[in-house]
């Protein structure tokens, strides 16, 4: 009878799946079989060999009791080997009926408080998720465990290390142009000219610039252009001698004599020459000064006149109008996309090494820094923290959810898969200990009662 039963303890091959209710049982293991990653066929074969182990212990007590109980009249120290092999077999069948009644009805028969994980897969689920919620995903113990990794110094020393750029930089580059291959150009071009109209065009020009404006004329930056534009005037009276009296003469009335225009000409170029050296060599000339005082009431005006500022806003409008913004936005946004992808193609571009020294010096400012390093761990483990804290149950409910949409019978061969192998070891060590115990209850029987 324990032969003919043990098959039932052996759980067909672990399928991946629930059964299919069309396909015959004895189709299912070869099916299931081939699903089986190498990790799991080979804990499966494992399964096999101990089941047969302890079926084989099983047979051969069975075997040394019927030849023990047939012999024991004619060699009566057979009655120990009796004993001990009846023990054995008890031990053995007993830690087999508790085995399998974890996973499945012994024999078929359903007896109460059997077949317990098929029956009782989504509590078993609740209350792995609960103890995992409880025990593992505590802020403290995740807080503490992050504490004890040191993660910024090892980080620290990846990043600094050889490679570590290298690889963030590569990571960041298919980032980059993952990000640029979503990104549609026509949603991009119209938030940048989103932002062109609500930061630049719907404020108006006139008391910003003018506060600008007004700075800088207080503190005299302007003077360098008015030096400048001064010295080109002077610079272009002076090699311009023939245009002046040019003028000159073209604007005189046909009656007057040529020479006279001529001398005319000569005065007036170097009474203009003599203004413009005068301009250039004094800081302190009226001409200078007046255009101070138009600077800097031009700049009063475009913060608080009322009709410098509607005509601030009139040349802005003329600047930049609906096309402008258009086209201004595309240029924008091709510019960045065309520099970007470029610099992040080229390993040796100006941005890809600057990145990848920026990166170095970072991870080595986490080796060397214990402060900023400190600051890291903190955050991170307050970072996490707050996950564990707010989504706690969230994470071990993924748990609880798996177990429930497992099929009853998967479950079960799934954790049979896993810790089977070690099962079998006890209903080895009951052949063992039963076989011990069945020996020591003759023998003290035995002695006591004769």
């Amino acid at each position: 009878m324990q032969v003919n039963s043990e098959p039932t303890t052996q759980p067909e091959a672990p399928t991946a799946g629930p059964r299919e209710p069309s396909r015959p049982a004895q189709v299912r293991p070869a099916v299931a079989h081939r699903q089986l990653s190498a990790g799991d066929a080979e804990k499966a074969a494992a399964l096999r060999r101990m089941k047969l182990l302890a079926l084989s212990l099983l047979i051969a007590m069975a075997v040394v009791f019927v030849f023990a109980f047939a012999l024991q009249k004619q060699y009566p120290w057979l009655e120990y080997v009796r004993a001990a092999a009846e023990g054995g077999m008890v031990g053995a069948l007993a830690d087999w009926f508790a085995v399998t009644a974890l996973f499945k009805y012994p024999m078929g028969l359903k007896i109460p408080h059997t077949a317990i994980i098929p029956r009782r897969k989504d509590q078993i689920g609740a209350s792995l998720g609960e103890f995992v919620e409880t025990n593992f995903l505590s802020e403290q113990v995740v807080q503490e465990k992050l504490a004890s990794l040191n993660i910024a110094g090892r980080a620290g020393q990846w990043l600094s290390g050889p490679g570590g750029a290298e690889r963030v930089a590569k990571e960041g580059a298919a980032v980059i142009r993952g990000a640029f291959k979503v990104l549609n150009d026509d949603d991009v071009q119209a938030v940048i000219e989103g932002m062109v109209r609500k930061h630049l065009l719907t404020p108006p020009w006139g008391p910003p610039v003018g506060r600008m404006a007004e700075r800088i004329f207080a503190e005299g930056h302007h003077h360098t252009l008015i030096d400048l534009l001064v010295d080109r005037a002077a610079d272009w009276v002076a090699a311009n001698h023939e245009t002046v009296s040019r003028l000159v003469t073209d604007r005189s009335p046909q009656w007057v004599p040529g020479f006279v225009d001529g001398l005319v000409g000569d005065k007036v170029y170097v009474e203009l020459l003599k203004f413009t050296r005068a301009v250039q060599t004094d800081p302190q000339h009226q001409v200078r000064l007046s255009i101070d005082k138009y600077l800097t009431d031009l700049a009063q005006d475009l913060q608080h006149d009322p009709a410098m500022i509607a005509r601030a806003e009139g040349i802005k409008a003329q600047v930049l109008g609906d096309p402008e913004v258009r086209e201004l936005a595309s240029r924008t946004w091709a510019t960045i996309k065309n520099a970007l992808l470029t610099a992040v193609d080229d390993p040796e571009s100006e941005l890809t090494v600057k990145f990848k020294a920026a990166v170095r010096d970072f991870g080595a400012r986490l080796v060397n820094d214990d402060e900023l390093a400190g600051k890291v761990n903190a955050w991170i483990g307050d970072a996490a923290g707050y996950l564990v804290r707010t989504y706690r149950s969230d994470i071990a409910g993924v748990i609880t959810d798996t177990v429930a949409r497992w099929d009853a019978e998967e479950t079960s061969q799934k954790i049979e898969l896993q810790v089977g192998k070690d099962l079998q070891f006890i209903r080895i060590n009951g052949t063992v200990v039963g076989s011990l115990a069945g020996l020591a209850i003759f023998t003290v029987a035995h002695l006591t009662f004769g």
